[in-house]
């Protein structure tokens, strides 16, 4: 059964997009950091967003100017096996896309039943409160970023009790990132 990844930027002060719903702030341009990124785009997976990143992901990647500025990401995200959960959406013409149209939590419970490769949440803040105060997340990969945005989106906005994590492992970088690994504290 796959597990429920959470991959997510956030600023020093517990933000994952800014006032204006920019995240451009967590896109580093240096070698250390592109190689960890397409180390991470290299491994295997099922990609899942709540429609807002779904759209903003797909009016993306799926662009000769992805391909152009970073080819080995965008091959693989335009590969990967994709869900988009939406209420909203009549279809979803991403390669490789699913539209899940049901309730979010019910349809990812039925994600997590079947065999394949671990699915990762990126962005899709509402997505992620809504599945970690279901229970439903396995792990959480928070890139935390040596910055300051002052208002902005948390990534846990609505969630109605404490989520205790230990840390299970972390990964810094010369550019001030650190990548924090979590699991729920059982």
């Amino acid at each position: 059964m796959p597990k429920l990844v959470v991959y997510n930027a956030m600023s020093l002060d517990g933000y994952f997009t800014d006032a204006n719903g920019d995240m451009s702030w967590a896109h580093k341009q240096d070698p250390e950091w592109q190689a960890f990124v397409k180390e991470n785009a290299s491994g295997g997976g099922q990609l899942l967003f709540g429609r807002i990143t779904y759209e903003l992901m797909a009016g993306f990647w799926s662009t000769q100017a992805a391909l152009q500025s970073n080819p080995v990401v965008a091959e693989r995200l335009n590969a990967l096996p994709k869900f988009v959960c939406s209420t909203t959406l009549e279809q979803a013409a991403w390669n490789n896309t699913t539209l899940l149209k049901g309730d979010l939590t019910a349809e990812v419970r039925k994600l997590k039943q079947q065999a394949g490769a671990d699915i990762v949440v990126m962005g899709s803040g509402s997505v992620v409160a809504q599945l970690a105060e279901a229970g439903l997340i396995d792990e959480y990969q928070i890139v935390l970023n040596p910055l300051v945005v002052g208002q902005g989106r948390t990534l846990f906005e609505g969630v109605q009790r404490k989520l205790p994590m230990k840390l299970a492992k972390s990964r810094p970088f010369a550019n001030g990132n650190v990548v924090l690994f979590y699991e729920p504290a059982a």
